[in-house]
Order: C-alpha cells, then sequence, then structure tokens
C-alpha cells in the first residue's frame, strides 16, 4: 500500500505576521518559511504506518513555487521514499488543491492519503474535506489516533469532536486529516538531510494533470485584529457588573 502526503510550505509558526501596508496580503519577503505543523504530523503518521510494515512507500506532495522544493527535501529527510512538486505560481485555493490531490491519487493508486487539518496561515480546513467528496472516499477528520489494519483493509480513526471522542472505521482507501494530539513528528537528523538532498523530486503541472487553476475566492481586504486595551481593576461587584453592562455591553 502507498500512502500519500500533502505539506503545505507556510510562513516559519514563530514568525510575527505583518500586514501589508496596501493590505493586500501579509509581508513573505525575506520571512522564515517551513513545513505547516499539522502537514509535519500527517507525514510523521505515514512514517509510523510504513515503519510497522503496513504500507510499503511514502510519497510527499506540494504545490506552489520553486521554493517548495525545500519543504519537499525536509519531508525526503524525514523519511518519505519520494516526492512529487506541482509546479505553479498561480493562488492555490482549496479546491484547487484538491482537484490537483485527486488528479494525482488518479495516477499514483494510493491506499490513503493522509492531511494536516488545516494550514497555519489560511485556516481553511477544507481541503481534505473537498478530495475526499471528489473521490468519493471515506473520510476521517480531526483524527487524534489512527490504527490501520491491514488484513481488512479498514483505518480505525479516533476523531477529536466537541463532545470528546469519536471513532470511526473507514474501508480503504480513505483520506484522513490529522490533530494536534495525533503524534509528535521526529526530527530530520544530519545523514538524512545530506540524503534528501540526492534524491530526485518529480516536476508536474497543474496543466499536465488536467486541472485548471481558477479562483474561486476573492480577497477583499487584510487586516490586524483590534489591538487588546489594557485592563482595570474594580473595587466591588457592583462597579464590575455596571461595567460590563455599560462599557463593555456584555450583559
Amino acid at each position: 500500500m502507498k500512502i500519500m502526503v500533502a505539506v503545505k510550505r507556510v510562513i516559519d509558526y514563530a514568525v510575527k505576521i505583518r500586514v501589508k501596508s496596501d493590505k493586500t496580503g501579509v509581508e513573505m519577503n525575506n520571512i522564515k518559511m517551513s513545513m505547516n505543523p499539522f502537514c509535519e504530523i500527517a507525514l510523521e503518521e505515514a512514517l509510523r504506518i510504513k515503519e510497522s510494515g503496513l504500507a510499503a512507500e511514502v510519497i510527499a506532495v506540494s504545490m506552489g513555487s520553486n521554493q517548495c522544493v525545500d519543504t519537499l527535501r525536509t519531508g525526503l529527510a524525514m523519511g518519505a521514499d519520494r516526492a512529487i512538486h506541482v509546479d505553479t505560481t498561480s493562488t492555490l485555493y482549496p479546491l484547487s488543491v484538491a482537484k490537483i490531490l485527486k488528479a494525482l491519487i488518479d495516477i499514483e493508486k494510493p491506499g490513503l492519503l493522509i492531511l494536516g487539518k488545516q494550514a497555519i496561515d489560511d485556516d481553511c480546513n477544507q481541503t481534505g474535506q473537498m478530495v475526499a467528496g471528489l473521490l468519493k472516499w471515506p473520510q476521517g477528520t480531526f483524527a487524534s489516533k489512527v490504527v490501520v489494519d491491514k488484513e481488512k483493509q479498514v483505518a480505525r480513526v479516533d476523531r477529536e469532536v466537541d463532545g470528546g471522542l469519536e471513532t470511526l472505521c473507514l474501508d480503504l482507501p480513505a483520506v484522513i486529516t490529522t490533530d494536534l494530539r495525533l503524534n509528535q513528528p521526529r526530527y530530520a537528523t544530519l545523514p538524512n538531510i545530506m540524503k534528501a538532498k540526492s534524491k530526485v523530486i518529480k516536476k508536474v503541472t497543474p496543466a499536465e494533470l488536467n486541472v485548471e487553476i481558477k479562483s474561486d475566492l476573492e480577497l477583499v481586504q487584510v487586516t490586524e485584529p483590534p489591538k487588546r486595551k489594557g485592563g482595570v481593576i474594580v473595587s466591588s461587584v457592583d462597579e464590575l457588573i455596571n461595567k460590563l453592562k455599560n462599557e463593555a455591553h456584555v450583559i
């Protein structure tokens, strides 16, 4: 069984985001970029499934400009067997990403597609659900535990919901999106980083996959959230109630 993992290049989680002066987006120049943390968790889970003998190959996929190759090299250094770079400079929204993934899945025929539940740049949390719909595959989102049964060709997924945990049994092939508590991603070792530099990354374009990239969303404006005002100390419950009622307008 093959496992395909989608990984995204995003602004590093430790970087303070700055909005452009014209409010058309965020500053991307001279900013540290890294693999989306949820994608790291997805890749780690795929590698663990392979190491347990339940999969033969892990394929990492990334979409975007040439800089995505660095993200794929990180994935190869972590342990992925192959990498595919979908080369495009167009802005990719979740539906376009889902269509590209479907096209790659039709070619590669993996038994499992694992993605992070969301990317930390746009927080859309839509791609996994969309690609499952396009493929007509069962899906397990927000997975906190995954157990694959190779003989029965099913995956048991514990997923986090508002009321606690929900357990699903998915017939393979299936789509799984990962939550934070699924695992702790490994660090790429220096020898593996050096080996990853010599591994071939297959490059394709959306046109070669017969996928048309078009914008189904319009970005109107990007603004920073309002700055929090300083707190005040009140001397009595009556004063607190008065401020909540007449100033904060929450009661």
